[in-house]
């Protein structure tokens, strides 16, 4: 065990730990901890002064020994939030602007920064702990696609809402999209051991299954065809099976987005058949969010294709086509949540765009 002689604080830091105590700021684990230094330096035993602030005395002689091994941020952390900063308010804000005006990747560039402007040096981590005290985080931009504007948003999701009030025994609503799942292995994130190594293991092609699809809402009825292309052809063919398996509705209204197909000339001709119960609607554009079957889709990779590998093609095709026959319509309650008309309107300025 070390001995700790009185004493051994230089002036500008025991001024810096007077600071710290004096001003009230900081967490109060901070301030005692500054607290238990100071008294050391005044010659006070571990003791003493773990009797006075309630601790036992290895917690004041660990204080000593990360004070002494690392200086002010080992004294100054403050759970996973960072503590004490050594930079002045001013400079804090003045950081904060900067960052706001910047999109740094790491905190290299921020620590430069630190040096240049403010004369303050930090650590990797203990610049980790500043910036998630001064309310930073480390994010992933998320692509952002042209959408329409907020007022067509807001008068497709009033329809839709509409629709839905007076939806009655002889009407029906379903929202249809295509989808092309890519044989190929797509490794994402999950939980293990630490110190294990997961892999899953790759395909030897990228062939794709091309799936059309529809889904009502309110029944969570889903069917689809399995086209070899998508296009006008598959597209009617779709409305066909839709009509197909509502004998009972007087009208239907089908959902989907502006494809050209989905205007071509064999959708002109299947809705102008007299007996024709297909009114279309088209999706904003630019609006695949206002398209419930989209998160659907999201939900068949997260069950078929994340961290799976088929040894074929032809067993990639079987197993997804098995999810769309028999997992859906066994599991639909659990992908309610998920899969949903829960709208919301989209606007660039409700996001940060980097430029």
């Amino acid at each position: 065990m070390c001995m700790i002689y009185h004493g051994f604080l230089p002036s500008a830091e025991r001024l810096e730990l007077e600071a710290c105590v004096r001003r009230q700021r900081e967490d109060h684990s901070i301030a005692r901890r500054a607290n238990a230094i100071l008294l050391l330096d005044d010659g006070k035993s571990c003791q003493e002064i773990a009797k006075f602030l309630y601790l036992d005395d290895d917690t004041i002689r660990g204080c000593y020994k990360a004070y002494r091994d690392d200086g002010w941020d080992a004294l100054a952390l403050n759970g996973c939030k960072g503590g004490h900063s050594k930079m002045t308010h001013a400079q804090e804000a003045a950081l904060c602007a900067w960052l706001e005006e910047c999109f740094c990747r790491s905190t290299v560039e921020i620590r430069a920064h630190i040096s240049a402007e403010f004369e303050r040096e930090y650590s990797h981590s203990g610049c980790i702990k500043l910036l998630a005290r001064l309310g930073f985080a480390s994010r992933k931009p998320k692509p952002l696609p042209r959408v329409s504007s907020a007022g067509k948003q807001r008068d497709f999701i009033a329809l839709h809402e509409k629709l839905m009030r007076e939806l009655l025994a002889g009407k029906a609503v379903y929202f249809a999209d295509a989808v092309h799942p890519e044989y190929q292995s797509k490794p994402t994130f999950g939980w293990v051991k630490a110190g294990s190594n997961p892999a899953v293991l790759s395909t030897p092609g990228r062939g794709r299954v091309n799936i059309y699809g529809a889904v009502n809402l309110e029944t969570f009825d889903t069917l689809f065809v399995e086209p070899t292309t998508v296009d006008g052809g598959r597209a009617a063919q779709l409305l066909a099976e839709i009509e197909k398996r509502n004998p009972d509705k007087r009208v239907i209204h089908v959902i989907w987005d502006n494809a050209a197909y989905h205007k071509g000339s064999d959708v002109r001709a299947f809705l102008a058949r007299t007996s024709c119960r297909i009114h279309l609607i088209q999706l904003p554009p630019y609006c695949p969010h206002l398209n419930p079957i989209e998160p659907l889709w999201a939900v068949l990779h997260q069950h078929v294709t994340h961290n799976r590998y088929y040894r074929s093609q032809k067993l990639f095709a079987k197993v997804i086509l098995a999810f769309m026959r028999e997992t859906i319509p066994r599991e639909w309650k659990n992908f309610r949540d998920t899969v949903s008309d829960n709208f919301r309107v989209i606007k660039h300025e409700n996001f940060r765009v980097l430029e």
